[in-house]
């Protein structure tokens, strides 16, 4: 982040956030040093899913490859500021992301502003086909403060490899209508980053994709190593620069993830995730919300925060994370910004 955007998240905090932040992060010490699981407070980072639905076709992801099992749909507006009202005084933190385009949810804008002025920091990822200039100057209204916008190419023929289905000059001409519109209505925010996905396909494009940046006034690009799925073999999408793969190369030939796996995740005890139909679930890896904790359709966040379901699922985690599917091609203590 830059020096701006940190103080533009600095603003957000308060005392209550601040001691909460600090017994959520009490708690996980000692939760690793007794493995025992114990959670005081209330989670700092929340991702919620506008809906599940995406113009693109992207491989290893399940919205573009079409293959949820979960349900499918839209995020309603009063659901979401239920949630929010339940959670706001304790989070500092919101993503507008899980799976899916957040563009194609008519409200999302709405509850954008709905939690900006509820004193939370607020962002999101698009893959900036739906940035039109209305679009954009809403964006601008809605106080959002930080937009990623997934760019994996700097060139159609590279770009096209992984966002299929995608076209490039949308993602540059809606880069250019949030800039703009950020220009016309004198607003420092959202904080606009380009989120450079490094596969094989486009690892040749870093040095290129940072010079587009400067040239249209992005604020900042950060290059992501990508998870992918059946790595142990080999697959086409592991890129050759070992700094920006998630995964190694073995004597005899096989890939395996760089991450140790150690018995411990930070993630469970300061966030969660919360699909459009109001399924908590651990953590972004768990895409098809398979290891389900709770139904806020049917709880107050606070009580299914604190269940024994989700405190046996922080046990199994400090007992052995290579035995949960979702942990095994997990970031988790791996670097994911290179």
């Amino acid at each position: 982040m830059s020096l701006s955007n940190n103080i533009q998240l600095l603003r957000k905090l308060s005392f209550k956030k601040l001691f909460n932040a600090f017994k959520v992060w009490a708690s996980y010490h000692v939760s690793k040093s007794t493995k025992k699981s114990l959670s005081i407070g209330f989670p700092i980072s929340m991702a919620i899913e506008p809906t599940t639905s995406c113009n693109l076709r992207c491989p290893e992801c399940p919205s573009g490859l079409r293959q949820f099992t979960r349900p499918i749909g839209m995020l309603e507006p009063a659901f979401f500021k239920k949630t929010i009202d339940e959670v706001y005084q304790e989070l500092i933190y919101l993503t507008f992301y899980f799976q899916g385009e957040p563009y194609l949810n008519p409200n999302f804008l709405d509850m954008v502003r709905y939690a900006s002025d509820k004193g939370i920091y607020t962002s999101t990822s698009t893959n900036a086909h739906y940035l039109n200039k209305d679009q954009a100057k809403k964006t601008v209204e809605s106080k959002l403060d930080r937009l990623i916008i997934s760019i994996d190419g700097t060139t159609q023929e590279t770009y096209e490899q992984y966002r299929i289905g995608g076209q490039l000059q949308k993602v540059i001409e809606g880069t250019k209508n949030i800039i703009e519109a950020k220009r016309e209505l004198k607003s420092n925010t959202p904080h606009i980053v380009f989120q450079f996905l490094v596969v094989k396909p486009n690892e040749h494009q870093l040095e290129d994709v940072k010079k587009l940046a400067h040239d249209l006034g992005v604020d900042e690009v950060v290059f992501k190593t990508a998870q992918v799925y059946d790595f142990e073999k080999g697959n086409p999408l592991i890129p050759d620069n070992i700094k920006y793969s998630r995964y190694k190369k073995n004597a005899d030939g096989t890939y395996s993830i760089k991450n140790k796996l150690l018995n411990q995740c930070w993630r469970m005890w300061s966030s969660c995730v919360v699909t459009w139909d109001g399924a908590v679930v651990p953590c972004c890896f768990d895409k098809d919300a398979k290891h389900q904790l709770g139904d806020l359709k049917t709880q107050s966040f606070k009580e299914l925060w604190k269940s024994t379901k989700y405190q046996n699922f922080r046990q199994s985690i400090l007992k052995s994370r290579q035995e949960i599917d979702i942990c095994k091609n997990c970031s988790e203590g791996t670097k994911v910004w290179a």
